[in-house]
Order: structure tokens, then C-alpha cells, then sequence
């Protein structure tokens, strides 16, 4: 029996309910049956569940759907081939499961997972699954895509990182079923900055899952293996003359493309702290690059190779994927306050475009931008023009930035009580037994854990307790 889980969120301002209540119900627009096993898809016209996404999509939804969520990482342990090689989307097609392993589109699946063992009440079994997948995901990653020796993993194709029609992939194609490299091309097999975190991740969570089951030298070895990982990434890819992170085409020259890439090794953790601050500091919120009137491009705005492409690109446009993943990438690094301006600034674009939760939005403007995909809605009242929405990234990425300004989330057996400032507001979870709430008046508020009181004082913090309610500390997030 899984635990009990609910979240309702009330506020004083209409356009904000609005955009909470739509992202709730557009979200259960997502939800398939596959082949008996509800999942939560990626939405928005993608009727698969991605590596990429929907592992991460599944856990921000846990707590409204817990077996929806444990089914978006089951299904992809479930169907990890022999060899060790993850399926990089799984489609549902007349009722059978298609694996697919023509590219790996990003692994945004190891913390999630991680963290659903918390959500089913510390689930040994859950734990034991985990490793085995990620051992042996590591060991073929090391195995098929160490090309040059280096330490460093290599992307075959535009798909095997989810940067589909990006200009600095050049020539490559978007997928590539082959265990061999493509040859003949001007810059694939790429030195990846995110297929070599992609091993980080795995290697740093064994090094978690080792500590939890008591074994300390299997958690000091995954941790030195993780720790070579990081090394060789700074020593070969992060330009210490410009502060950021350039992957590297297959002559080992510089791909000289400034892309947001970094932001997303922040999210698997493989960057250290000072390297993190020099891409926040100089990049992120600079208003030339990342920090636009709608900040987070793909690529920043001033590069030559930046393109503000209204359909899928992965060369311009702000992603909803990108908000999604930054808010764990910030907050890894400190960096809360930022996760609060990026999410006001998310809110403000969906009021702006009517509700719209498109894949894209300009990055100049905000406006949610027109694809071919299906669509729940037109454009305007009257046309016929479609406008992508319910874009699964998107609706998650606003009940999560809600959930880190103003509500209660739960990471790795912490609960997290968020308190920012100026909005009346209730948050309540219900999990495994426990109720967590927040009660803000917009100045001052109380975070209490089965009626006890965590938390009481002003605006502009997190508070952070066990999940008994004991607190452990305050941050700020405003």
C-alpha cells in the first residue's frame, strides 16, 4: 500500500489560483494508462514518457498521484536493457511497451528516484532496484562512450542531450540507434558536458545509496569515482578564462557556443561551488545572455549561434524544461532567491499569455510561442492556429515554483516549508500520515507539522524540519 498523499494551495490572488488550479488540472490531461501502469506523459503534443522528463515530472507530481509517479521511474528500471543501456523514451502503442534506445535524451532520473524511496517510506526494495540500475547504466555509459580515453563521455547525437535542432550540434543527426559512433561528421561524437555528469549523477547517488545501507567504503569508493568525474570536467571542459562550461566536437576542439548547459550540470551536482558562482554571477544574471526580460534561454542572447526560433529549438527560446531543472540546479548551490524571481517571473508570463503552459517563450517578450503540436486551445478566440499547452515541463515547473515560494515540498526525508513574502496564502500536504502546512498573511507565517508548530516569524524564509516537524535550520529565499 503506498502512502496517502494530497496538496491544496488557496490564495488571495486570482490570477496566481488561476494559474495553480489550470496547471493542476491541465497536468491530469497527462495522465495515460500504459499498459495497466498509470504515468504521467510529457504532455503538450508528446505522448511518451522521456528520460529526460518524465522520471523528474513523476516526482514533482508525487504528491498528488504517487503511483503515476513511481510508474515514470519504474518503467524505465523495468525495461534497462542487458547491456545497461537505459531506454531513452518509452511509447505505448496499441497497448504495448515500446522501449526506445535511439538516444539517450537527457537523465533526469537519478535524484528523482532517489527521492520517491523517501516518498515510500524509505522502500529497501525501491533502494536495492535503484542501484542496480545505476551500476549498471554507469558501466555501459563507460563502456560504449568513453571514445577518446579521456574521462570524458561522449554525445552520438542532438537527442542524446534533449537539444533538439540546436545550432552548435552542427551536422549530427537527432538520433542514433547505433552502439558506434557516426563517423564523417563535422562535430559529433561530441565530448559531452552533460553525458559525463550523467555518470556523476549515477556515481554520486550510489555513494547516498551505499551510506544509507551502511556501507561506508562502498560509499567512499563511489564518492572517489564521482569525485573523478568532476575533476575531469573542469580540467578539460570548463574555460577558467571565461567561466563557464564548452563541450568539445570530435577533432577536441572548443564547441564555442555559450549555452545554458552548465545550469544543467548544476543540476546533477557536478560542478563545484565556485564554478557554479562565476556561471551565476557572470552568465545567468547577466541581462545581455541568460537574465532576459524572460530569463533562461537555451543559448545566450548575444552568442552568434543564438536563434529565437518559435518551434521546438534548443538554440534560443526559454524551455519549460529549463525552468523546471533549475530550480533543484539553484538550489544545490545556494542560491534559493533566485529560484523566487525566477518563478514570480514564470507566473507572470503564464497570467501574460492567458494561461497558456507552452513548451517555449520568447525570451524578449514572454509570450508563449506557436508550434505544430496538438494543442488544447487556439491561439485567439475565432482562429484555427494552434498553440501548444498543457506542456508537462511547464506545469510542473509552476506548481514547483509555487510549492518553493509559498507551499511545502519534501526532499530526501526533509520537509521544506517556504515563506516568501506578500501574498496571503495556505498550503497544506497530507503524506504518509503527516499533514505539513504554511499559514502566510503576506508579512508574517506559521509552518506547522501535524499541528505543531516548525516555524513562526517573518516573510522571506524556508524552514526546514525532519519529518517528525523538528526544525533544522532556516534559509532565505527572497
Amino acid at each position: 500500500m503506498l502512502p496517502n498523499v494530497s496538496v491544496s494551495f488557496s490564495c488571495a490572488e486570482a490570477a496566481l489560483q488561476k494559474v495553480y488550479d489550470e496547471a493542476e488540472r491541465k497536468c491530469r490531461l497527462n495522465l495515460k494508462d500504459f499498459a495497466g501502469d498509470r504515468v504521467l506523459v510529457e504532455g503538450g503534443g508528446y505522448e511518451k514518457i522521456w528520460l529526460e522528463t518524465q522520471p523528474m515530472g513523476g516526482e514533482m507530481y508525487a504528491l498528488r498521484d504517487l503511483q503515476a509517479a513511481v510508474n515514470n521511474s519504474l518503467l524505465f528500471m523495468r525495461h534497462q536493457r542487458e547491456d545497461g543501456r537505459l531506454a531513452g523514451a518509452i511509447a505505448c502503442e496499441g497497448g504495448a511497451i515500446d522501449p526506445q534506445f535511439n538516444q539517450f535524451q537527457g537523465f533526469c532520473f537519478p535524484g528523482p528516484a532517489m527521492n520517491l524511496y523517501y516518498l515510500l517510506g524509505r522502500d529497501r526494495a525501491w533502494l536495492d532496484m535503484l542501484a542496480d540500475t545505476l551500476r549498471r547504466f554507469d558501466e555501459y555509459l563507460w563502456r560504449r562512450r568513453d571514445i577518446s580515453g579521456d574521462g570524458l563521455l561522449s554525445a552520438f547525437c542532438a537527442f542524446d542531450t534533449g537539444e533538439d535542432n540546436a545550432v552548435r550540434y552542427g551536422d549530427a543527426p537527432g538520433r542514433w540507434p547505433s552502439e558506434t559512433p557516426p563517423e564523417d561528421l563535422r562535430v559529433v561524437p561530441m565530448a559531452s558536458m552533460d553525458v559525463t555528469s550523467f555518470s556523476f549523477a549515477c556515481r554520486s547517488t550510489l555513494a547516498k545509496i551505499s551510506r544509507l545501507r551502511g556501507q561506508e567504503d562502498d560509499a567512499k569508493r563511489w564518492r572517489e569515482k564521482a569525485g573523478r568525474v568532476a575533476t575531469t570536467l573542469r580540467s578539460r571542459l570548463w574555460d577558467e578564462a571565461r567561466g563557464a562550461l564548452y563541450d568539445r566536437d570530435k577533432h577536441g576542439n572548443t564547441v564555442n557556443v555559450l549555452c545554458h548547459n552548465t545550469l544543467r550540470c548544476m543540476y546533477w551536482g557536478s560542478v563545484s561551488q565556485d564554478m557554479a558562482d562565476r556561471f551565476v554571477r557572470e552568465h545567468l544574471l547577466n541581462p545581455a545572455e541568460f537574465w532576459t526580460p524572460m530569463p533562461l534561454p537555451s543559448v545566450a542572447a548575444n552568442d552568434p549561434a543564438f536563434r529565437n526560433a518559435p518551434e521546438n529549438n534548443w538554440s534560443g527560446q526559454c524551455e519549460g524544461l529549463t525552468y523546471q531543472r533549475a530550480m533543484t540546479a539553484l538550489e544545490n548551490y545556494g542560491y534559493e532567491p533566485i529560484v523566487t524571481r525566477l518563478g514570480r517571473r514564470l507566473m507572470l508570463a503564464i497570467i501574460d499569455g492567458e494561461y497558456v503552459f507552452s513548451q517555449q517563450f520568447d525570451p524578449f517578450t514572454g509570450a508563449p510561442s506557436k508550434v505544430g503540436l496538438k494543442s488544447h486551445r487556439p491561439i485567439a478566440p475565432g482562429s484555427s492556429e494552434p498553440i501548444q499547452d498543457a506542456y508537462g515541463p511547464t506545469l510542473l515547473s509552476a506548481l514547483g515554483y509555487i510549492e518553493r515560494i509559498w507551499g511545502v515540498g519534501l526532499r530526501e526525508g526533509e520537509v521544506r516549508f517556504s515563506m516568501a513574502g506578500g501574498l496571503p496564502c495556505q498550503y497544506e500536504v497530507q503524506w504518509n500520515g503527516h499533514v505539513y502546512r504554511v499559514d502566510n498573511d503576506g508579512e508574517k507565517a506559521v509552518a506547522r507539522a501535524d499541528g505543531r508548530q516548525v516555524y513562526a516569524g517573518p516573510c522571506g524564509v524556508r524552514a526546514i524540519s525532519d519529518e517528525s516537524g523538528r526544525l533544522l535550520r532556516t534559509v532565505a529565499i527572497e
